[in-house]
Formats: C-alpha cells, structure tokens, sequence
C-alpha cells in the first residue's frame, strides 16, 4: 500500500511528510498525567490554547479517563466535559480537534460540535460505532485493546504480541474500507499500555516497523506512560518528560506519523533537532 502522504479530518488535511504532534487536553478528575489540572472549561481550553501555541497539530480532547482500573464515567457526565470544549477549540484554534471517547454517542456530539477525528480506544467495537464514523467525514484512529481500562492489565497475555496487534489493526481498518471510509481518514495506535506488560509493550515497540507496513499511518502514545517509568527504575509520572521525548524519538525513526503527547513544546524541540540533525548535511568542509 502507498505511503499516506495527507490525513484528512473533515475536510482539515494535515500533511504528514513530517511528524505530527496531538496534544492532549483531559478534561476528568482522575487522569493519570495531569490530576485534573485542566478539569475546568476554561482551564481547559486555555490548556488547548498554549498546546498549539507549543506546536500542537491536533488537539485530543477526553472526558473519560483511561487509565488501569479506571471507572467507567455516565454518558451525560461525558458530554458535558467534552462537547462544549469541542466547539470552544474549534470557534478559536485553528487545528483539527479529535474526542478520546468509546461510546457512539458522544462521538456523535462531538462530530456535531466539530470534531474531525474520532480517537477510539475501542477500536470501533461498541454498537454502531463503526456505522457512525462511516457516515461522517472525519479521520478515525483505531486502537488495540485487550480487555477494558478496567481489567486490561490483569495478566494479559499474547502468543505474538506484534502479530496478533497487527491483525487486529489491520483488521479494522479493513471494516472500515469495507463501509466506504477513505484510506486518507483511517489512523492505527498499538495501543501502548493497554492490556499489555512492560515486555509486550517492549516487544510491540521494536516490532514499530513490521505495524507501519500495514500502510495507515502508525499513532504513538506513550507520554509519561508507566512502561517509561519502569524502565527508568520506577520514576514517578513528574519524572517521565525525558524518558517520554526520547521514546517519542524512537517511534519516529520507527515509521509513527502522530505523536499523542502531554509535553508538546518539548517534543516539538526535539522533532526540530531530529529535522535539522538527523541526515547528512551537505556543503559544510
């Protein structure tokens, strides 16, 4: 399959001969990275405001956190942290707003409000999902989840983990072809972290290639993640920004076209460095 050379999210096409950068906005209580910092309207969107400012290309917008063991959160508690955030980002950013949500009828909102890209963590797998994202025009980013934010770390297992993956994302991107979505809209995400140990997640890394040649462009989350603290002998979530950007380097040398970070300036330090440093500069003796 050709390489993707554009991403379109409702009409709002974003070139991907670079890196991108989503930053993400967590409008919950609970998240894992920010602690609710930005659980407020207007401290979320002033949140969104300095992301784009930092260089963010996407804003990722969730009202459901994610995390191990996180609780499921009331459909109408959802959309009242999302939807009016949703059409605050988009009547001023002039950036896509994607929504980090499972259930159809908040993407359905979200679509409503503005949304151009549907971030599922799901894969599209609840009830009419698939159909709804269909008869949109948004972008539309399948991850790989085994089990729920509930249960999924509770001893995950894989025979292959890159393969079965793989399988999985392709998979989905097949059904979404098959209802007429264009190739141009569909992004995958491994889904680090979710249902997957620090060896899997070790593994589906250094298999990053074998994922890219499916031929979507590949998102990477892996910001302040705990496989980050792990590997830096249990570093706490304030101690990860270095750990993080050196992943999120990784996972570009890899092949990923969309990095999901909380950390967006220093990324996008760093994807400068990359740009100016990474090849062979001529006409220097």
């Amino acid at each position: 399959m050709p390489e993707r050379l554009t991403l379109d999210c409702a009409g709002h096409r974003l070139r991907l001969d670079r890196p991108l950068i989503m930053g993400v906005v967590n409008v919950t209580p609970d998240s894992f990275s920010d602690g609710g910092r930005f659980a407020t309207r207007e401290g979320a969107l002033d949140h969104a405001r300095r992301l784009v400012a930092d260089g963010a290309d996407i804003i990722d917008v969730g009202g459901e956190s994610t995390r191990p063991g996180a609780e499921a959160v009331p459909l109408d508690a959802e959309l009242e942290r999302v939807i009016p955030l949703i059409a605050d980002v988009r009547a001023e950013l002039d950036v896509p707003v994607s929504v980090d949500t499972s259930k159809p009828e908040v993407m359905r909102a979200a679509l409503a409000a503005g949304a151009g890209m549907i971030n599922d963590v799901n894969g599209l797998r609840a009830q009419g999902a698939i159909e709804l994202v269909a008869r949109s025009e948004a972008a539309v980013c399948v991850m790989h989840m085994q089990g729920t934010p509930r249960s999924m770390q509770q001893r995950p297992q894989y025979r292959d983990v890159v393969a079965e993956v793989g399988a999985f994302l392709s998979g989905r991107a097949d059904a979404l072809l098959a209802r007429g979505v264009a190739p141009e809209r569909i992004v995958l995400d491994p889904g680090f972290g979710f249902g997957k140990t620090l060896e899997h997640n070790i593994a589906l890394f250094r298999g990053l290639p074998e994922l890219t040649a499916i031929g979507y462009p590949l998102l990477i989350g892996v910001s302040r993640k705990s496989m980050i603290g792990a590997l830096l002998g249990n570093r706490p979530v304030t101690g990860r920004l270095i750990g993080s950007v050196a992943a999120a380097m990784l996972a570009v040398h890899a092949g990923a076209r969309i990095l999901r970070v909380h950390d967006v300036r220093e990324t996008a330090d760093a994807l400068a460095i990359q740009a100016a440093l990474g090849e062979r500069q001529t006409g220097e003796g």
